[in-house]
């Protein structure tokens, strides 16, 4: 089984060189592994907390888009969407919420960092503070919650998080008494290759000293570099490549003998100008190719548009079910299979199997059949016409096991009415398991044709 891997990546700048080769390079070339099941999306809700310019956030997500799918994102082979783009997310949070304790978020290393700047400046502990920043942890739990990630890559700063994630996803489980959500660990990135800016510090956005990635093309990816702070040694002295922002960024782009001979050249003495140019050329020819990609998809954000559009339906096949399995869990399932005429209270007795129907995201109409102790037992195939559907559902209870073929298949058991499947059990390749899935659908629906 491939390991579902999940990364986020927030929306409110323009990707720089460090972006590429912190990020975006290992990212893309981990994506391309046959044993990992890959997620990528952009935080655009994320985006909200950090900025409240609508201008910068939307023309953020088209750059951040492009520019991950220049640099080889393939969407055929990942789930590539936008956070905003599911609306089961923004449910499941209001869920989390719900059982998250206060302390828990009182201790969120943000938040406390917040309160600890306003009260050495003598301010309120929470002046400024928005309840979005507050809340930060549960919706980035329900990101990776939503979709069962078994890893999510992350530095030591956002460990936290992951724990914040386990703990609600854990608590949920223990409060409902079902295995809801695969319990996520987080994937820490020790080796993340860092750049130096053009002042010798962490290439960042924060310090204004990046190098950027496409924009404005060559012309001011030369620029950028050409001003990268370098010391008074003149040509002919030699340079220490172990002290020299040029050599960090240089190799990073190039091979073993490319890196071996541009430090010989710095021992030898080469000028700085020279130096510059000979990085910028190593630079240009990786990013030309990708640049040249970018800006044909910024040139046509409908093309974008549709991958992402794409990406949302992939996504919401797997966060759609596990939202509506918790919208049972918690009593929010649909009223559509209560008797017209509810009877007065009876003696209270012990929980029964039942439906509960459901939207696909493409429209169409579905049920699952639980188990009185909650358990899924069986799926039904989609149905353009709810009516269909219900009706099934009815024929299911008036009659039972009866009403239907149950044939045990190789990866489960199989519900067929007049020769053609319309439900199925959950995926089980061993064959004790499908035996005790058949005995239990039995149990299931012959309880419900003896309620009738």
């Amino acid at each position: 089984m491939n390991t579902r891997v999940l990364t986020g990546i927030t929306t409110t700048g323009t990707p720089h060189l460090g972006n590429y080769v912190g990020a975006i390079r290992p990212a893309v070339e981990a994506s391309r592994r046959d044993d990992v099941d890959a997620f990528y999306f952009m935080a655009d809700y994320h985006a909200l907390i950090k900025s409240d310019d609508a201008a910068r956030i939307e023309r953020s997500r088209l750059e951040i888009a492009a520019t991950w799918l220049a640099a080889g994102l393939d969407p055929q082979r990942v789930t590539f969407y936008r956070q905003s783009d599911i609306p089961e997310i923004p449910e499941l949070t209001w869920f989390l919420t719900c059982i998250a304790s206060k302390g828990m978020l009182n201790r969120a290393h943000a938040y406390k960092a917040a309160v600890d700047k306003n009260t050495a400046a003598g301010e309120d502990a929470d002046a400024g503070i928005t309840a979005g920043l507050y809340m930060y942890p549960v919706l980035m739990a329900a990101d990776i919650l939503a979709f069962d990630a078994n890893q999510v890559p992350v530095g030591r700063d956002q460990i936290q998080h992951i724990e914040m994630a386990r703990d609600l996803g854990q608590r949920f489980n223990h409060l409902h008494g079902h295995e809801f959500f695969v319990l996520p660990e987080a994937l820490i990135e020790e080796q993340v290759a860092t750049l130096p800016g053009l002042d010798g510090r962490k290439m960042s956005k924060s310090y204004d000293n990046t190098i950027p990635l496409f924009a404005g093309g060559k012309k001011q990816l030369r620029e950028a570099i050409m001003r990268i702070v370098t010391d008074s040694r003149l040509p002919g002295e030699p340079k220490d490549p172990d002290d020299c922002a040029l050599f960090t960024i240089f190799r990073a782009f190039a091979n073993e003998s490319e890196t071996a001979a541009f430090r010989q050249a710095l021992l030898d003495g080469i000028g700085w100008g020279e130096a510059k140019q000979v990085l910028y050329e190593r630079i240009e020819a990786d990013v030309a190719p990708m640049r040249e990609r970018y800006e044909a998809l910024m040139a046509d954000p409908a093309a974008i548009e549709a991958i992402l559009q794409q990406g949302a339906q992939k996504a919401r096949a797997i966060a759609a079910p596990k939202v509506l399995a918790l919208r049972e869990a918690l009593g929010l399932r649909a009223m559509t299979t209560a008797p017209a005429d509810q009877p007065k209270a009876a003696p209270k007795q012990g929980k029964m199997p039942r439906f509960a129907s459901f939207r696909d995201a493409d429209g169409n109409f579905r049920f699952r059949l639980f188990s009185a102790e909650g358990e899924e037992l069986l799926l039904s195939k989609s149905f353009a016409d709810p009516k269909a559907a219900g009706a099934l559902q009815k024929q299911l209870k008036a009659s039972g096991a009866a009403a239907a073929v149950l044939r045990v298949r190789p990866l489960g058991v199989s519900l067929e009415l007049d020769g053609e499947a319309v439900a199925s059990t959950p995926d089980c390749r061993d064959a004790q398991a499908r035996d005790e899935a058949l005995a239990r659908l039995h149990e299931a629906l012959d309880q419900l044709a003896a309620q009738e």
